[in-house]
């Protein structure tokens, strides 16, 4: 974790609408990659609505390095199938980040952002102020699949001793 800015937590909370993998359904889990990193939830069997409320977390050495979560279908005796899969733009949130905001008013909107073809938001997505920290929430649409959303959620952690996003 040497030089890394911070954490990053992705709180993945549950797929909507998952493309079928196996006979009627799929054992879906989310794998979620940033450089060497990779961390993944648990596998939910025997649906293409599955809820993890799971917390991964990575660390941030560049902002600009892209947040990959691939979805895949669990597959006992061959590989796992691949589900679709997204990438999280951190661009709009650190920016607000590097900002230093304090004393906002709990569940104070700072930004909308709004689905475009440079992002992989299902539907507008807002990072709120909440419990002394800026969150985003979103809803990803998967790429490369017939169908399929992702909802997480973001929120940042300084590093102590490192220097930080304002560094």
């Amino acid at each position: 974790m040497e030089d890394a800015l911070g954490l990053l937590r992705i709180r993945v909370r549950k797929g909507v609408n998952l493309a079928v993998r196996d006979t009627r359904s799929s054992d879906p889990y989310v794998v979620v990659k940033c450089g060497p990193q990779s961390v993944k939830t648990k596998v939910v069997k025997d649906t293409c609505n599955p809820i993890w409320n799971e917390e991964l977390t990575i660390y941030i050495k560049d902002p600009n390095d892209p947040i990959l979560l691939h979805v895949y279908d669990k597959d006992t005796f061959t590989g796992d199938d691949g589900m679709g899969d997204a990438q999280i733009d951190l661009k709009p949130y650190v920016e607000w980040l590097k900002m230093g905001l304090q004393g906002l008013l709990e569940g104070s909107v700072v930004e909308k952002v709004q689905p475009s073809s440079d992002n992989c938001l299902a539907s507008e997505s807002s990072i709120v102020w909440r419990n002394g920290k800026l969150v985003q929430d979103m809803f990803l649409r998967l790429r490369n699949v017939e169908c399929g959303e992702v909802e997480v959620q973001i929120e940042w952690f300084d590093l102590p001793g490192s220097r930080g996003l304002r560094g």
